[in-house]
């Protein structure tokens, strides 16, 4: 099993770009499957540069529908029009970031609704013995601060997104469980808590954005929530891999608390697990 990093915000590779945008390829078993597609084409580059081979890829997930993990699907579909495309179904919403008294539309391309391999996914979905997605989080403890700036439109008005959107990839595979998310808009933890209510147990494997990232900077308040998460983390035997909207001063305040249980993965990289690559 092998999974490498085609987007992220920051180089790992000094071949490949790199943009505020998240994808991984990841190969199991069975599948040769896409977690994300970045904000633009630009992780097709990257997968050139790192010997992947989209055109085998048989399956893609969308995380959720902004278009930083979504901006490069119309591309990807000219060079691989087979994939099948999981998105959860309240993805084609109208999704906003709120500046100030500025929005600015963050949502996919609405001609993905259309495409014949688009797979509308409505709830918990079991797609084989190795991929499961599961959905509606509710929870809200230490939920990310920089939900606050994002808007989701509803009755034609912009409110708070509750990110209902949102879907998760569980992998079996190898004897191992391993737990993918996009930005854990809902708050890592709180998927957590409904991991262990689905799935049961901890997964061997983490590997999500945080959502931390905040441009403003971090007050008391801020870095108590990232750090109280951290903690609560590193009570569990589960490895974690952090990137994109973590953000790298959040990063370093988790690392301090969490120590070699968590690590930051960059664009062009592969994780390393028991030896082998994963």
């Amino acid at each position: 099993m092998k999974i490498i990093n085609l987007m992220e915000d920051t180089c790992g590779h000094r071949e490949c770009l790199w943009e505020h945008g998240l994808s991984f390829y990841i190969e199991t078993y069975r599948h040769k499957l896409l977690l994300d597609t970045g904000a633009t084409d630009a992780f097709l580059n990257n997968a050139a540069k790192l010997s992947v081979d989209l055109k085998a890829v048989d399956t893609v997930i969308l995380s959720h529908g902004h278009y930083d993990h979504g901006g490069g699907i119309m591309a990807f579909v000219k060079e691989n029009p087979h994939a099948g495309i999981y998105i959860r179904d309240k993805a084609f919403g109208k999704f906003y970031h709120r500046s100030g008294e500025q929005k600015r539309y963050i949502g996919i391309d609405e001609r993905i609704m259309n495409l014949p391999q688009t797979i509308k996914v409505e709830g918990n979905m079991k797609i084989d013995d190795e991929l499961f997605l599961f959905t509606n989080v509710s929870g809200r403890r230490l939920w990310p601060r920089g939900n606050a700036e994002l808007l989701c439109e509803k009755d034609g008005l912009a409110v708070g997104d509750d990110f209902s959107h949102e879907q998760y990839l569980v992998i079996s595979c190898g004897g191992k469980k391993i737990l993918l998310s996009g930005c854990a808009h809902n708050g890592i933890l709180n998927i957590l808590d409904e991991y262990r209510r689905i799935v049961g147990g901890e997964p061997d494997m983490v590997i999500s954005g945080f959502h931390m990232m905040q441009k403003s900077g971090y007050g008391e308040q801020e870095s108590a929530v990232i750090k109280e998460t951290a903690g609560e983390l590193a009570k569990m035997h589960t490895k974690f891999y952090t990137c994109h909207c973590t953000g790298e001063e959040p990063y370093a305040m988790m690392k301090e608390v969490m120590k070699d249980k968590i690590d930051y993965i960059r664009c062009g990289e592969e994780i390393i697990v028991d030896g082998t690559v994963v």
